[in-house]
């Protein structure tokens, strides 16, 4: 071949891609973009980024919320020392958590009792109030009113272990859980066996006594078909004050005279309120 014959250049590689430089410089570039638009050193994170392979995420890590891991103090405080160990608004909090996995919930159960009045009162509130709530939604109105019922039950199952009127501490607490904390009055009617047990617990009347005529033969009558033989007169007054008017004490009266003739007992007329309840017996009106 002619040394003045063209000849073809030596092969030679061909010039990088972006794509292609090695890793250790992909990653400066990489990670020195990133902290440069953030403000950043990358120094760090070029020490400790990896030699060979990919190169790390550029995202940041998400930071973990300021309630990370609260709920499980909550827990672990509650299952060692049960519902004294925590405030309301923290007993609350737990129950809606367990609905409400994800959020914080605090500020939510500080909301609602503040909104209700009291913890007691959230419980005994109607789904329909429950729905004005701010941030709480049927899960949480469904966990709220599931605490309810579950009292309602514990304490019933409580009152019914021991003749009534050898419990009246149990009795007392079953009818403040029952009809205490509601917002319209309720007359109901406790209808007990021989001996004295809980047969069935029925609301007669809801609306003002005062108002509502109560017919002691609609309740005499009730009784027989139950075949009670002793009864108790249970109401609410929503105002708080749980003094007998003079509605409550005239209605009394006639059921007394009423049960007599059919010869079943009136143990008690309690009237329940938030703030406390009074007893006709206690206070010799029966």
């Amino acid at each position: 071949m002619s040394e003045t014959e063209d000849r073809k250049p030596a092969s030679a590689p061909n010039n990088p891609t972006p794509s292609e430089i090695d890793d250790g410089t992909r990653v400066f570039f990489d990670l020195a973009r990133d902290h440069l638009a953030s403000g950043t050193s990358p120094i760090a994170d070029i020490r400790s980024a990896p030699k060979g392979g990919d190169a790390p995420s550029t995202s940041s890590k998400t930071a973990k919320p300021h309630y990370h891991g609260h709920r499980q103090r909550l827990r672990e405080r509650f299952i060692k020392g049960g519902s004294d160990a925590l405030a309301d608004y923290e007993l609350l909090e737990l129950m809606l958590s367990m609905a409400m996995p994800r959020g914080d919930v605090k500020p939510l159960a500080k909301s609602l009792i503040a909104q209700f009045g009291s913890f007691a009162n959230v419980l005994a509130a109607r789904p329909e109030d429950l729905q004005s709530a701010k941030g709480l939604g049927e899960a949480g109105i469904a966990a709220i009113k599931i605490a309810e019922a579950s009292a309602r039950h514990l304490s019933r199952e409580r009152a019914m272990e021991l003749p009534v009127i050898a419990s009246w501490e149990q009795l007392i607490d079953y009818c403040r859980v029952r009809i205490g904390h509601l917002k319209t009055e309720e007359l109901h009617l406790l209808f007990l066996d021989r001996k004295n047990r809980l047969i069935a617990d029925e609301c007669h009347q809801r609306g003002t006594v005062d108002h509502t005529p109560v017919y002691p033969r609609e309740v005499i009558k009730r009784a027989l078909e139950l075949h009670a033989s002793a009864l108790i007169l249970v109401h609410n007054h929503p105002s708080g004050d749980a003094t007998p008017s003079k509605g409550d004490i005239d209605m009394t009266r006639k059921i007394v005279d009423a049960a007599k003739a059919m010869e079943i007992t009136v143990h008690d007329h309690i009237i329940i309120s938030h703030a406390g309840y009074n007893s006709f017996k206690t206070l010799g009106l029966i």
